[in-house]
């Protein structure tokens, strides 16, 4: 393996990549400050999303050395928050359960802590999985 830690999927990143022109890819790896920039510039104005294919394999790696392996998948997390953010799904799968069921009830806090949480989650899942062991 390495000596890197298996956190993200590369294959997932790939999957993403094809919507890239909205930064999924890069929020995916870790890097919301670029993954915002290509939300608003449709992925550098489709330049940065090519460029990204070829640089898929070291988003990886860098996502791998510096998020901590455990309990919680990145992957199960972040399928979580695209799609069932709003309902609060992925925060239960943390088990932030008061959060979970105020994002339930308030649509993710008014969709602001939805786009909170694209920012932090893999803050989020590696230090629940460093508080783990």
């Amino acid at each position: 393996m390495s000596g890197r830690e298996e956190t993200h999927s590369l294959a997932v990143g790939y999957v993403l990549w094809i919507f890239g022109f909205t930064g999924a890819h890069r929020f995916y790896f870790g890097k919301p400050i670029s993954g915002t920039i290509y939300l608003f510039t449709a992925g550098l104005f489709l330049i940065g999303w090519i460029v990204d294919l070829f640089l898929m394999p070291r988003l990886e790696r860098s996502a791998e050395l510096r998020f901590k392996q455990g309990p919680l998948d990145y992957t199960i997390a972040w399928v979580l928050l695209t799609f069932l953010g709003v309902f609060g799904i992925h925060r239960f799968y943390l088990g932030k359960w008061v959060t979970g069921v105020l994002y339930l009830l308030t649509g993710g806090l008014f969709v602001v802590g939805v786009v909170y949480d694209f920012w932090t989650l893999n803050d989020q899942i590696s230090e629940a999985n460093a508080e783990s062991y």
